[in-house]
């Protein structure tokens, strides 16, 4: 059974919503039957590429907050991510564009390295003092998921590598109905909306396995939504349990 979920490097809850996925599958009785794909989806994709700036600065301007705000809004989410046993740094991360990481993860999934650039991406943007908007970092963790650095860098300086790839995963997520991530679609049948616990998961795993067959994508009601980052790029950040 296969399992595509839409996320972005920039967005918290995806992140710890990749762990809390990772808990839920671990206890799921067929976890080694299930196929998992990574699939883009940009909260900025209109932000020029050289645009970076500090993400407290930018979670200030974007919701009208002052500085010692936007602080206590990152530690509202770091608080989520500490607790299932992710490294944040709420100080000294930057926030851009993200195509490039995206394209970068499609050259990846095409090595059968995807998962592993991915997981690099994540603790290099929200754990360590490596900036994701910086191509020599890229070419960097590209190195370190497997992948050959020349022809990371051969992707990077060519803007229609893989560019199709990513706007396709992102047609398909509107045609879906996704408007946030992350965004867990289980066997083309159930949708599961944002970082939800882990046992939401393997609840929704079990159900999507147990009714397998033909049948029309069904998507969590508002009720249902756990936290996400939605498509203007705007993130949930008060605590969840």
């Amino acid at each position: 059974m296969r399992v595509e979920i839409w996320s972005d490097i920039a967005c918290p809850w995806c992140y710890i919503g990749k762990a809390r996925f990772e808990k839920g599958l671990a206890a799921f009785a067929h976890r080694d039957e299930i196929e998992v794909v990574h699939r883009s989806f940009e909260l900025d994709p209109n932000r020029a590429k050289a645009d970076t700036a500090p993400v407290i600065d930018m979670l200030a301007k974007k919701y009208g907050r002052t500085l010692e705000e936007a602080r206590a809004m990152e530690e509202h989410v770091a608080s989520n991510a500490r607790a299932e046993g992710l490294g944040y740094r709420t100080e000294g991360r930057d926030h851009g564009n993200t195509f490039d990481i995206h394209r970068l993860l499609h050259l990846a999934r095409a090595h059968g390295r995807q998962e592993e650039l991915l997981d690099l991406a994540y603790r290099a943007n929200f754990a360590e003092e490596r900036s994701v908007f910086d191509p020599e970092v890229l070419v960097e963790l590209a190195v370190e998921a497997g992948l050959d650095a020349d022809e990371a860098r051969a992707v990077l300086a060519d803007e229609d590598a893989y560019a199709d790839e990513v706007r396709s995963d992102e047609r398909e997520a509107a045609e879906l109905g996704a408007n946030a991530v992350p965004f867990f679609v289980l066997d083309r049948r159930y949708g599961v909306s944002g970082g939800q616990p882990a046992e939401v998961f393997t609840r929704a795993l079990e159900q999507a396995w147990q009714s397998r067959g033909p049948a029309p994508l069904a998507t969590p009601g508002a009720a249902e939504a756990g936290p996400a980052c939605d498509a203007d790029g705007a993130c949930e950040v008060q605590p969840q349990s």
